[in-house]
């Protein structure tokens, strides 16, 4: 018997051994095999099986498997197909997309280890009564007619309206049904607590996919899925590929959200993926937000998916009053009018959410002197102040020093530290309110095990005041106490050079203002800016979720963005500048050759960010109103470029990118 084995390697060649000595190789195992040159051996994928060797090889050259990992088989040929969908799709390596799908644990025991929850504890959770909006909507997706060719539905509503309960509904009816649900959640913040709601309601057919969870427990729920013993996986973006049997449903809460999308090879977006899942396996695809993405909110305009408006806050809150507040002649990080509804808020008894998108004390240094910038000495970024560690850090590669007290160029001590991340706004409050209970959340302090989950917990049970965080705050988390959510900084990430920027300042107001008053009338919101004049944050503070769509869409048609388009981005990377200029140009002028006149290209040009980690960053977008066309063109070209000309030059390619940075 001979193997077909996928490596994981940015190549989408496959690779021929025979058997291993004890027998043991199989379809869906893992292997140790000898490859080229390397000392140690490298793991491989087995895709693959024959009885006679392909023609071309040589029976005394084909190295044997050296060992296998696997007592089972642990993903399928329809895993593998799926695999080379990816590496087709993402133009990746058939081991890369595969190495990306399943769980790297080496053991699998009887007994599961480190789950986040115990899924067979709980009481069953309270069902609650519908409204007329949610009976409609589930009515429609779970009733739909097996000739009716509609299989994409989203649940469109305003914070508090109900989506979860429609997705829940829609889950049982295809458990009953006898088929398997994958739920996606963006965040694992979000994962914890759709985890803990989804195992009251379902027990122990639920499985929980999180990268918090060590690789032999997430090993551990991934075979018990393919066992079929769990029927309902949730998770984040990677639970996409969860082995389920019978697959009927995939729900894709927050469907929006940007972490969907992979910023490692292979590139994948969580929700093309489940799309192809949906397509192959004829099962239903569920989205929902407050704040669809562009693409989405295009195709339901379209009738290409089906579209449900939840409009009514359910639990008795209604939407909050937001206000915007200008911080120019403010002196601090809380403006007046913050301070007094935190004050207020407390005095009530309730809580509130304070949200800044930008972790650290403070984040750059500035000479007013002579203009020095403290800057990274790997890339061309500033540092950010991390007071509680007491250096100046990089976020892009990690790299720190020691904190200024001085300008080093000229000796100015009137040089410091300006801008504030959530470490400062932190020190605020608590100096401002000393008698109230304060937690932050951001991945300085959740990278401790356990201190997310427990942090939430503690909020929830009304003994946390104030909870200050990044994004992970900001959506989909529902808490009953909380009155007050202040935005400290609204313009973070307005202006920034990418077409989607605007998209994501506003949704991220939107669905951070969504956790004010989500239970009572009486939700407030106060928005910091200093731009109270921008059209985004108006639209956003007075929650103009039609007027901003209706005007984004004809900025990105206007500029031929997508959802009007389809973009790759390619990008080259080396220490040399030099090199990857070229690399990239030469690229460049390979597929301009080979591109339709329907499709365009933007660049080459240095990178927004132009060097990370001593690595100097080149790109170049592909444009087409047809994904196919661009990707066609961009397989000629890649065919036909000589990759070792370049040296060590690493090339990226992005297909739907969701960032250009």
């Amino acid at each position: 018997m001979w193997y077909e084995l996928a490596l994981d390697i940015p190549s989408d060649k496959t690779f021929v051994y025979s058997a291993d000595e004890k027998n043991e190789a199989a379809l869906g195992k893992r292997a140790m095999v000898p490859f080229g040159k390397r000392k140690n051996d490298s793991l491989g994928y087995i895709v693959g099986e024959c009885d006679s060797l392909p023609e071309g090889l040589i029976e005394n050259t084909v190295k044997p498997i050296k060992r296998i990992i696997d007592e089972a088989p642990i993903f399928d040929e329809r895993d593998i197909a799926l695999a080379r969908w990816i590496a087709q799709y993402y133009m990746c390596g058939i081991g890369e997309a595969i190495a990306a799908m399943i769980p790297s644990g080496r053991r699998i025991k009887d007994v599961i280890d480190e789950a986040c929850c115990d899924s067979n504890s709980g009481k069953a959770a309270e069902v609650l009564q519908l409204s007329s909006e949610q009976e409609t909507a589930l009515s429609a997706i779970t009733d739909r007619k097996d000739t009716d060719n509609q299989d994409m539905f989203y649940l469109y509503g305003i914070t508090g309206s109900g989506k979860t309960e429609v997705f829940l509904r829609s889950a049982q009816h295809t458990l009953n049904e006898g088929k398997s649900v994958i739920y996606l959640v963006p965040e694992i913040s979000l994962a914890h607590q759709t985890s803990d709601i989804i195992v009251k309601r379902f027990g122990s057919a639920a499985a929980v996919l999180h990268s918090a969870m060590s690789p032999n427990a997430r090993l551990n729920e991934w075979a018990r899925i393919r066992r079929g013993e769990a029927m309902i996986v949730v998770g984040p973006r990677s639970a996409v590929f969860a082995p389920v049997n019978n697959l009927g449903l995939i729900i894709i809460d927050e469907e929006q959200d940007s972490s969907y999308k992979s910023g490692n090879t292979p590139r994948y977006h969580a929700r093309q993926v489940a799309l192809r899942r949906c397509s192959v396996e004829k099962a239903k695809l569920l989205m929902g937000s407050a704040t669809p993405s562009m693409e989405a909110w295009k195709l339901m305009a379209e009738g290409a998916i089906k579209r449900f408006d939840l409009s009514t806050r359910l639990s008795g809150g209604n939407l909050p009053e937001i206000k915007a507040v200008s911080l120019e002649k403010t002196a601090g990080c809380l403006s007046r009018e913050l301070k007094e509804e935190i004050r207020i808020t407390a005095e009530m008894g309730r809580q509130s959410i304070l949200f800044l998108n930008r972790r650290g004390f403070a984040y750059f240094f500035l000479c007013p002197s002579c203009g020095y910038e403290q800057n990274c000495r790997r890339c061309s970024v500033s540092l950010t102040w991390h007071k509680n560690k007491n250096r100046s850090v990089c976020h892009y590669c990690g790299y720190s020093q020691p904190v200024l007290t001085a300008c080093p160029q000229c000796g100015f001590l009137g040089a410091g530290y300006r801008g504030f991340g959530t470490e400062m706004i932190e020190e605020e409050v608590k100096s401002t309110f000393p008698n109230l209970r304060i937690r932050r959340l951001d991945t300085d302090v959740t990278a401790k095990k356990g201190v997310l989950a427990e942090t939430l917990k503690l909020f929830r049970a009304g003994k946390v005041d104030i909870l200050l965080g990044t994004q992970m705050v900001a959506k989909g988390l529902d808490f009953p106490g909380v009155r007050l959510v202040g935005v400290i900084l609204a313009d973070t990430g307005l202006h920034l050079p990418d077409f989607r920027a605007a998209e994501r300042t506003f949704s991220l107001i939107v669905q951070v203002a969504g956790r004010a008053g989500r239970y009572f009338p009486d939700g407030k919101v106060i928005v910091q800016t200093f731009r109270i004049n921008d059209p985004i944050i108006k639209m956003s503070c007075a929650l103009d979720i039609e007027g901003f769509y209706k005007t984004e869409l004809a900025h990105r048609k206007m500029l031929n963005f997508p959802p009007y388009t389809r973009i790759i981005r390619l990008g080259t990377r080396c220490p040399n500048s030099s090199r990857a200029d070229k690399a990239i140009k030469r690229l460049a002028q390979l597929i301009s050759s080979h591109l339709p006149a329907s499709c365009d290209m933007l660049g080459p040009a240095e990178c927004p960010i132009g060097i990370i980690n001593r690595n100097h960053r080149y790109h170049l977008i592909l444009r087409g109103a047809s994904m196919k066309a661009v990707h066609n063109a961009l397989i000629i070209a890649l065919g036909q470029y000589e990759k070792s000309r370049d040296g060590n030059v690493y090339l990226e390619i992005d297909i739907d990118p969701v960032s250009l940075l």
